[in-house]
């Protein structure tokens, strides 16, 4: 029998992470040297918790939660939320490092258990991005850098779209290789990351281009090739993903020059074409689907779909052209719009709901 929450009650759990996102992209615009509420000013050195292991942390937790249908696995996203309100209000260490590592074990545990029935490729990818981001919290709590938890946390995002993308694939006709190809991508992804947790400098290198490789995989191999030909919503889905997977790339290419060290002048361009560009990418993409999946609501499909998507990539080449040319001001304005795309992209949403709700036929 299920255990599922009802949608009423996720609520809440939802609009933990969206606090979490709230005051993140605030705290990012603080690091740009914009003026931002005292608060959020206060925060910006917890940008990066605040956006992946807090919002990306309650956002992906629940979705599992939801599919999975046992109330123990909505434990993760609770305590990925209050991990990112205990950021937010300034909670001493270690309180919001172990709610975050609390998340990622229950979301790792959750993710196993669909391996043990269902031992697939995609799944085992799933289990394996759930473990980085529970290794990447666990790097944070023993009271290494936060930066050296970042390698980590980047795996959980982007195994985590890898391996929901990659079950797709099984709708084309088999490509010989494709799986031993992509195994061997993870293992460098992973194995760079591990080494760069240990400050290997080879390691990031190792790192971003496993991420680039993946870029090349999924551009060669995702069903997204196919259905960007089609019309709808379909195709939108498909244009975000195969503008995702070039920032990706762009990321590991970046990444593979050295931006990924800390301080390194191109850092925020290295690490905005993966977050922003990439993960937000499948985000906005993933979301008529997901939202209604998770909150029970409809999301008719609308043209207007696209104009946060634009405004997100033409501000992200803006930024990224301001950090690779050193242009403070064009950097600045990239990251504001930035900030103005995510809140393009929620309205629309919310336009969209109020919209399905409107169009439901009425009950006789």
């Amino acid at each position: 029998m299920s255990e599922n929450l009802r949608p009423a009650w996720r609520l809440p759990l939802l609009l933990l992470g969206m606090a979490s996102l709230v005051a993140g992209v605030l705290g990012g615009l603080a690091r740009l040297a914009l003026d931002v509420p005292a608060l959020a000013q206060a925060r910006a050195g917890g940008h990066g918790a605040l956006m992946i292991a807090a919002f990306f942390g309650t956002v992906i937790s629940l979705e599992r939660a939801v599919a999975l249908r046992h109330r123990w696995t909505y434990l993760g996203p609770l305590c990925a939320g209050l991990g990112g309100l205990a950021v937010l209000v300034g909670a001493p260490a270690p309180m919001p490092q172990w709610l975050f590592l609390l998340a990622g074990l229950v979301l790792t545990a959750g993710s196993v258990t669909v391996v043990v029935r269902q031992p697939t490729l995609f799944a085992a990818t799933l289990a394996l991005g759930a473990l980085c981001w529970t290794i990447g919290n666990s790097i944070w709590l023993i009271g290494a850098d936060l930066v050296a938890a970042v390698p980590f946390w980047m795996c959980f995002l982007v195994l985590t779209i890898a391996g929901e993308r990659l079950e797709l694939t099984r709708f084309l006709p088999p490509r010989r290789g494709a799986q031993k190809l992509f195994v061997a991508v993870l293992a460098l992804i992973v194995a760079g990351s591990g080494m760069a947790a240990l400050g290997s400098d080879l390691g990031l290198r190792l790192f971003a281009g496993g991420l680039f490789a993946l870029a090349v995989w999924l551009l060669r191999y995702d069903i997204a090739r196919k259905t960007v030909q089609q019309s709808g919503l379909t195709r939108f889905i498909a244009v975000c993903l195969l503008a995702g997977y070039a920032w990706l790339a762009v990321g590991g290419l970046l990444g593979v020059a050295g931006a990924f060290d800390a301080g390194h002048p191109w850092r925020d361009a290295a690490l905005h074409a993966v977050f922003l560009g990439f993960v937000f990418s499948m985000v906005i993409g993933h979301a008529p689907i997901i939202f209604p999946a998770v909150m029970r609501v409809k999301i008719p499909y609308h043209w207007a779909f696209y104009l946060p998507v634009l405004a997100l990539h033409v501000s992200l080449l803006a930024r990224a052209a301001g950090v690779l040319g050193g242009l403070w001001p064009l950097r600045q304005a990239g990251g504001i719009v930035n900030a103005l795309a995510l809140l393009l992209f929620i309205l629309t949403l919310l336009a969209n709901v109020l919209r399905g709700a409107l169009l439901r036929p009425a009950k006789p």
